[in-house]
């Protein structure tokens, strides 16, 4: 059985995650906060979403290149410091042209991160890393939990949601005098220092993972951003408990990726997939059918318990069928990912504006739906060639890095 060792390097990775995703569920709640302030329509509203594609795709293209030229440590920390930019340009944007321009700054600098991220943890802990990106996600979530309490309080205070997202400014510069001082830094990719080396092409399983990964993305990004939107809509609560409701949604993805973290242990990565999916759909079923707030509310908490194991199972399938190229992978789940915050709120915001949030989120089953179908070809190719990755994860979480001339893992002890 697989031991995952939580070093000082995994700690500190937990962390730069985690300060990502206090950004992006601090934002995620604040569409219909904007869409009253810059007095705009769901569908313009929507376009934030676009600006997240928008920054995940240019970092789809260009992540394989600064991989290689300037390594993950300072593509980490370049990508927190976008982050921290987005925050601080956002806190003085009254215009949607800014709102939106500094929307896609954060998402560019999520990609940078993120990917270095997920490829460093796959590389340091080999046959641990399902484990480890699961645990990362449920730390990540766990932070993130706070964004929303802390953007409706200071809302409801009248200090404005801005104020919010600022705060991740003093951890990130925290963290990075940390590492510094430790000497902290991740795994370097193959490659590195290489920036005209060529990849393989990506195998027909990875596009399969990706299709789900898109899926997946969308149903999350539909219910952070629009979710309190259907609460102040339907269940008629008022826009800072909308706001503050959407905490039960990742609350529910905490748990969800604690609980991950152990199912990997025993189960098929895919077969976990699927499950995590029909949970998903039952909690949306209670939360889009009830007028009750409190049931909602629970709606959208079974919701994150689903949906927490999306992201981090679609990112280590990706991973897994990449034949020994995570960061490239890493840098393709990107475009998959921004396309889904793309496509997914604007055609839902869309849809709202014609026949109101309720309805248009029978977007939701549908994605899930196109995930479960790709998950399930994808099992089933373990069966016809399974693989070098997909024979050591049907025996459990297997080394993500897969081919024999990927990154090599690095064994460390816990400091």
């Amino acid at each position: 059985m697989p031991r995952l060792v939580r070093d000082r390097l995994t700690w500190v990775m937990y962390v730069q995650l985690a300060l990502w995703v206090y950004f992006l569920y601090g934002f995620g709640p604040v569409a219909p906060l904007l869409r009253d302030e810059l007095h705009i329509s769901r569908t313009l509203a929507g376009l934030h979403g676009t600006a997240f594609a928008v920054g995940g795709i240019v970092g789809g293209l260009v992540l394989p290149a600064l991989t290689r030229r300037l390594g993950r440590n300072r593509l980490i920390w370049a990508g927190l410091s976008c982050v921290c930019g987005a925050a601080l340009g956002m806190y003085a944007a009254h215009h949607i042209a800014l709102t939106l321009t500094f929307t896609t700054l954060a998402s560019l600098g999520a990609a940078m991160a993120v990917n270095a991220i997920n490829a460093a943890l796959t590389d340091h802990h080999g046959t641990a890393a399902p484990a480890a990106i699961s645990e990362a996600n449920a730390v990540a979530a766990a932070v993130g939990l706070v964004a929303p309490l802390v953007v409706g309080a200071t809302y409801a205070a009248g200090w404005g949601w801005r104020l919010g997202l600022v705060i991740v400014v003093l951890p990130v510069a925290l963290t990075a005098v940390y590492a510094r001082a430790k000497a902290v830094r991740p795994p370097e990719p193959a490659g590195f220092g290489q920036p005209h080396a060529g990849h393989r092409p990506l195998p027909g399983a990875f596009w399969l993972a990706l299709t789900s990964l898109f899926a997946t993305g969308s149903v999350e990004i539909c219910l952070t951003l629009w979710g309190s939107d259907v609460l102040r809509d339907r269940v008629h609560v008022s826009a800072g408990v909308a706001t503050a409701a959407v905490s039960a949604l990742i609350a529910g993805m905490v748990l969800g990726r604690l609980a991950g973290g152990r199912l990997l242990l025993a189960f098929r990565p895919t077969r976990v997939l699927l499950g995590a999916l029909a949970v998903t759909l039952a909690g949306f079923a209670v939360f889009w059918s009830v007028t009750v707030p409190w049931l909602a509310v629970a709606g959208l908490c079974v919701c994150g318990v689903g949906m927490g194991l999306h992201y981090p199972l679609g990112v280590g399938l990706a991973l897994a069928h990449s034949d020994g190229q995570p960061d490239l992978a890493a840098a393709r789940a990107s475009f998959a990912v921004g396309i889904a915050f793309g496509v997914a709120p604007f055609a839902l915001g869309a849809l709202a504006d014609r026949a109101g949030p309720h309805q248009a989120f029978l977007l939701v089953p549908l994605f899930v739906a196109v995930s479960a179908l790709a998950i399930v070809r994808l099992d089933r190719s373990w069966h016809r060639e399974p693989g070098r990755a997909g024979a050591a994860l049907e025996a459990g979480p297997g080394p993500l890095s897969g081919g024999s001339d990927g990154p090599q893992v690095k064994r460390t002890r816990a400091t």
